[in-house]
């Protein structure tokens, strides 16, 4: 059995960026879209995650431009105490449920299909009653899928597991640890980081866990990234503590040497080099946590699993009677070749602003809104690759500095950023007419090493 339908768009995907890439188009045009989801919810890999879960960065800087996501409200407890709320999984899930049925369904303008999966020829078949629908396009198919976001819950361990050993998901920890004492996470990545995180909240003793991290990682200072007038200068002066590393750095090695020095990116261990960049953002206080725990292997990935012991790229360890183990070793997001944004008949909704997916989705949709010209909508929107060794830190950064510089070229995307909720333009309310002779301060410094600071990316760069 088949129908037909018919829409400017047809978007796959109503994860974050599906979401917020028709979010935007709504305000901007007058566009119809059809929407088509394997989950039964908007919110794509949020419905996957682990209960525990929470965003990396403030809440101001996700979701939709249309709606706030949570109350803007400072953390007066626990590990982001003095930061901007971070909102957990059941928050985001509840944010895009709520954005489909009060903004998106009653403008009449969007049809929406979960528990669907779009299969070619823009066509897409319900998983439920395998009815195949149609879809006349007569603008663009957007693809919101690109990242493929993975989480342990939908992804098997890539390692052997012998029989009696117990290997659980974050997904079901919750459920599974009060039967164990002691605990070994498998994974380096911000999953694992959030596991030894929760467990330490829990009273998990830092002795009687054993971390697996087969390679370390620089992370963002989350101090760093508050947006607000609270946290304006020393956002700025985290801008321009960036650029005065990048302008003075004689190497790779001493970049990240001058970074850390300057509070922009930390590490678990300082006598380890981290050789992994995820975009991953942490709080002082939970890595500090973090650096208490008990047992940390640096081994390489595990390859098996088994009662009396553990293998691993690097060698073994004893394994430990009765532990439960944590697996948190699926990579989130794809490490994949990038593509044109914008192409005839299709838009691939990529990070083209560096760790911020929502802004990116929703810059995307603006200048398709807005500019003619795909040839120029690319060059505004040219995509960034996921980073996954420490040296793409550079690349990110470069690239960014550079998309940065076209936008404030362009008078209309200009004054997009001025006024757009994922930029925390909402959270701006001092005067800009008062003297701030600290804010020009730190601009000046900023413009001082501006273009020696692009200059020198460019050359380390070339010695990678």
């Amino acid at each position: 059995m088949r129908s037909t339908l018919s829409c400017d768009y047809l978007v796959i995907g109503a994860g974050a960026l599906g979401m917020t890439f028709v979010d935007e188009m709504l305000t901007a045009s007058d566009a119809t879209f059809v929407m088509v989801d394997r989950h039964h919810l908007p919110g794509g890999h949020w419905n996957d995650a682990y209960p525990f879960v929470r965003l990396h960065q403030p809440s101001a800087f996700y979701g939709a431009g249309s709606k706030v996501l949570g109350s803007n409200r400072i953390d007066e407890s626990g590990f982001n105490r003095g930061y901007y709320e971070l909102a957990s999984g059941a928050e985001v899930l509840s944010y895009f449920e709520q954005l489909m049925r009060e903004r998106f369904l009653p403008s009449g303008r969007v049809q929406y299909f979960p528990l669907s999966e779009y299969t070619d020829s823009n066509r897409f078949v319900s998983l439920l009653s395998k009815q195949v629908r149609e879809v006349t396009v007569r603008r663009r198919i957007v693809d919101a899928t690109f990242f493929n976001t993975a989480v342990p819950s939908t992804q098997p361990p890539r390692y052997r597991i012998a029989k009696g050993v117990n290997v659980v998901t974050p997904n079901q920890l919750p459920s599974k640890v009060e039967a164990h004492r002691r605990f070994t996470i498998v994974g380096g990545g911000k999953t694992g980081m959030d596991v030894g995180v929760w467990l330490l909240q829990h009273g998990a003793a830092p002795e009687a866990i054993r971390w697996i991290v087969p390679r370390d990682s620089w992370l963002i200072n989350r101090e760093t990234v508050q947006p607000g007038d609270a946290f304006a200068h020393r956002f700025m002066d985290a801008r321009a503590r960036q650029l005065e590393a990048c302008a003075q750095a004689k190497s790779v090695k001493h970049l990240f040497q001058l970074l850390e020095q300057a509070d922009v990116l930390l590490r678990l261990d300082s006598n380890v080099t981290p050789t992994m960049y995820h975009n991953a953002t942490i709080a002082l206080g939970e890595i500090e946590a973090l650096r208490t725990i008990g047992e940390i292997v640096r081994k390489g990935r595990v390859q098996q699993i088994e009662a009396e012991r553990i293998i691993l790229d690097e060698g073994e360890v004893d394994a430990r009677p009765d532990d439960l183990y944590i697996d948190c070793s699926a990579s989130a997001l794809a490490v994949r070749d990038t593509h044109q944004v914008f192409e005839p008949g299709r838009i691939t909704l990529q990070m083209i602003r560096k760790g911020l997916f929502c802004y990116s989705a929703a810059a995307i949709a603006h200048v398709e809104a807005t500019i003619d010209c795909d040839e120029e909508r690319n060059r505004l929107c040219p995509p960034m690759a996921m980073p996954d060794a420490a040296e793409d830190w550079l690349r990110l950064t470069h690239a960014d500095q550079q998309i940065s510089q076209r936008w404030t070229q362009d008078e209309s995307l200009r004054q997009w950023m001025g006024q757009h909720r994922l930029t925390g333009a909402n959270l701006r309310t001092a005067n800009k007419g008062e003297p701030d002779p600290e804010m020009d301060s730190i601009k000046a410094r900023m413009h001082k090493v501006g273009a020696a600071a692009m200059e020198n990316l460019e050359r380390l760069l070339t010695h990678l």
